[in-house]
């Protein structure tokens, strides 16, 4: 009897990982915890804007290192944490693709490599600024979209590459000798058709144009047609797409992080299964006392009121 209760008592009980998880995730889903983490990495991205001014790094030379080290500081305890946070479950800290990131970032930080190279350093430190994305959903939302319109983009960059090729070289036939400054060679003329998509001196080009040609107009006005709002328009419409996509995901990834459990309310996951671990123990001792005892009459007493008491904290959940 005394070793059932043991077992049940060593199932019911929580292990120092999850009372550590458990603690961690508090203090690392806590509005004041995320609203520190904000400050220092605002922090680091002044720090980051005054060390630009020579004179002002000269005379503070001393203080402006001691506050990058207590920035670095600051970031190495938030990973330890986040990582504390999910040390009942160590594979959900990996499968968060900013937690990935914020992980590389403060890593590299103490490569030796890294660290004697002060350009490399310098841009893992502006790296860091890119982390206000975690605390900004919004933000994060568009770095999301951003990622997931790359594929859209690069067809969109390759529709655009031969719509450019074709008509610099129509370009290049008919002005190359009016107009040798924009259209003497398939470079040029490329890089005043793409001057020409944002609209940006299109005027004096078709007043040019039609010194030399009246068909000039209509050159100029079937690239502006194709250019600047068909292939802007398809452009706009893959980033919105990406968007919407992008919103999905942050809304489909919420609900998981609001059942993670918490001390206040307890976790109801972890109590079935306390309840579980209950349940089976009290069917051990039944089946290692029915042998000598006989029919198993109906639970009354103790045995009774426990079986009840966990029927109804079943049925409350």
């Amino acid at each position: 009897m005394p070793q059932h209760q043991d077992q049940v008592a060593e199932a019911i009980a929580p292990s120092e990982r999850q009372r550590l998880a458990l603690y961690c995730r508090e203090v690392t889903e806590a509005r004041w915890f995320a609203l520190t983490v904000f400050a220092v990495i605002l922090a680091n991205a002044v720090l980051l804007g005054l060390e630009t001014y020579s004179g002002l790094v000269e005379e503070w030379h001393g203080w402006l290192r001691l506050a990058e080290h207590a920035c670095l500081a600051a970031f190495t305890v938030e990973i330890l944490l986040r990582m504390a946070a999910h040390a009942d479950h160590p594979r959900d800290f990996w499968r968060d693709p900013w937690n990935v990131f914020d992980l590389a970032v403060v890593l590299c930080t103490f490569a030796p490599v890294v660290r004697e190279n002060t350009t490399v350093l310098r841009l893992l430190r502006l790296a860091r600024v890119l982390r206000t994305a975690r605390f900004l959903p919004q933000l994060r939302i568009v770095l999301v979209a951003v990622g997931r319109s790359l594929p859209g983009t690069l067809s969109f960059l390759l529709v655009g590459a031969l719509l450019l090729y074709v008509y610099a070289m129509v370009g290049w036939v008919f002005f190359a000798r009016y107009d040798p400054e924009h259209y003497g060679s398939i470079g040029r003329a490329v890089l005043t058709l793409f001057l020409l998509m944002t609209l940006d001196g299109i005027g004096d080009a078709v007043r040019d144009g039609l010194e030399i040609s009246r068909w000039s107009l209509l050159y100029y006005a079937s690239y502006v047609l194709l250019a600047s709002f068909v292939l802007v328009n398809v452009l706009i419409g893959v980033v919105l797409t990406s968007l919407d996509e992008a919103k999905d995901m942050d809304e489909e990834r919420e609900p998981p992080r609001a059942r993670r459990p918490t001390p206040e309310p307890p976790d109801q996951q972890l109590l079935l299964q306390r309840i579980e671990a209950a349940r089976r123990a009290l069917e051990d001792l039944e089946r290692h006392l029915a042998p000598a005892v006989g029919p198993t009459p109906p639970r009354t007493g103790e045995a009774g009121e426990r079986e009840q008491s966990v029927s109804s904290v079943e049925g409350r959940l």
